[in-house]
């Protein structure tokens, strides 16, 4: 387990002793000078960082190899450490839980300098989420916003990956 860098509440009166259904991603920080690598979808306009959901009996660095080459083509080179993490909670349609448990692990890695060919799952390609390299803090400014215009109607990832920006800026650069 890495050192907590947040936690989201996206509702409020949640019952954490309820019963709590879980699901852990890994997220790439790649960096080059003060940019970052991150997702820009041009319907909502923000800014997220490539990764995604450990599938039963992945480890963490196939996850985060696997998530890098689907959403930007690009070929892990390097995994370097594990930055933190953000645990966000929020309500599940789920029988046996009341508390939906999201667990979203930051790692540092590195990448090929050429990106392939994307393979996005139909929601990605709906938001037509793509690879672009941004400073870090245009991606701050940018995704509060949103936050600020948008308010609970930004994508809800919007909050988590601001977060850890601000982390990374504080931290790393």
């Amino acid at each position: 387990m890495s050192r907590l860098l947040g936690e989201i509440h996206h509702a409020e009166g949640l019952d954490l002793a309820a019963g709590v259904v879980e699901r852990t991603a890994v997220r790439a920080i790649v960096l080059r000078g003060r940019e970052l690598l991150l997702l820009h979808s041009p319907h909502n306009a923000d800014y997220k960082f490539p990764g995604g959901g450990v599938e039963t009996g992945e480890s963490d660095d196939d996850a985060l190899r696997r998530e890098m080459l689907e959403e930007c083509g690009a070929n892990v080179t390097a995994i370097l450490e594990p930055f933190g993490e953000i645990v966000e909670y929020s309500a599940t349609v789920e029988a046996q839980a009341a508390v939906f448990r999201m667990v979203s692990r930051y790692v540092r890695c590195e990448v090929d300098d050429r990106f392939g060919q994307q393979n996005l799952e139909q929601y990605e390609r709906d938001l037509e989420l793509a690879p672009v390299w941004v400073d870090v803090a245009d991606a701050i400014r940018l995704n509060e916003a949103i936050q600020r215009e948008r308010g609970a109607h930004a994508a809800r990832w919007n909050r988590r990956e601001t977060l850890a920006l601000r982390s990374i800026e504080r931290e790393l650069l």
